[in-house]
């Protein structure tokens, strides 16, 4: 805790300073951000820093594996869903991106089950990707934990249009979804391309305009 804190002190001592006309600014104008990020909640994975982006600028939900589950409303505790309504329906974003990562712990369990006795929700929760599991055991995939990292972004991407309000959106063309994978060990990341494959981003460009 007191590295945090020492952390935090850091934070007001130099970067309060240049960052308090933006904090005021939104705390009196409200957020309204464009961009919604479903990302995972592994500690090596931070997509405001992925993205350069300023305070405001992203809606970022984080769980584990950056899944998506189906639309299904009833009497359970939806936390993904209901940060998606929030987003898309109340703060009405304009791009939604489903971010995977390299060595995603969750994927792991979901290929190889849980260790120790992490069990009582995390393997329930990765049910939700168990077609993107059959789909790359099926292939005889080489290499199942970077596939299947892949394919569950898909499948997040597939399970996004069965959310009513998110289909008919992007119908019109308000909403745009996009699938990416952030590679740890090198920095990369990847897009999703029309054809299904991940291209790198060029990291040296100003903008990149590919489309899932």
């Amino acid at each position: 805790m007191q590295r945090l804190l020492d952390g935090y002190r850091r934070f007001r001592a130099l970067q309060w300073p240049e960052r308090r006309a933006t904090f005021e600014r939104l705390a009196h104008t409200g957020q309204s951000p464009r961009t919604m990020v479903v990302a995972c909640s592994d500690s090596r994975v931070d997509p405001t820093m992925i993205f350069n982006a300023e305070p405001g600028e992203l809606f970022i939900l984080r769980n584990v594996a950056n899944l998506v589950p189906p639309y299904e409303p009833d009497a359970a505790f939806h936390a993904t869903s209901a940060a998606l309504e929030f987003a898309v329906r109340v703060l009405q974003v304009s791009e939604l991106i489903v971010m995977g990562h390299a060595m995603c712990g969750g994927i792991r369990v979901l290929l190889d089950g849980a260790a120790g006795e992490a069990g009582d929700f995390l393997l329930p929760w990765m049910r939700i990707a168990e077609p993107a599991r059959r789909r790359v055991l099926q292939r005889a995939s080489a290499d199942p934990q970077s596939d299947c990292e892949q394919e569950s972004v898909k499948l997040s991407l597939e399970n996004l249009l069965t959310f009513p309000w998110i289909a008919q959106r992007v119908a019109q063309q308000s909403l745009h979804l996009a699938g990416t994978i952030f590679d740890i060990r090198s920095g990369v990341l990847t897009l999703l391309q029309a054809d299904g494959s991940f291209a790198p981003v060029d990291a040296q460009s100003a903008s990149h305009s590919g489309t899932p």
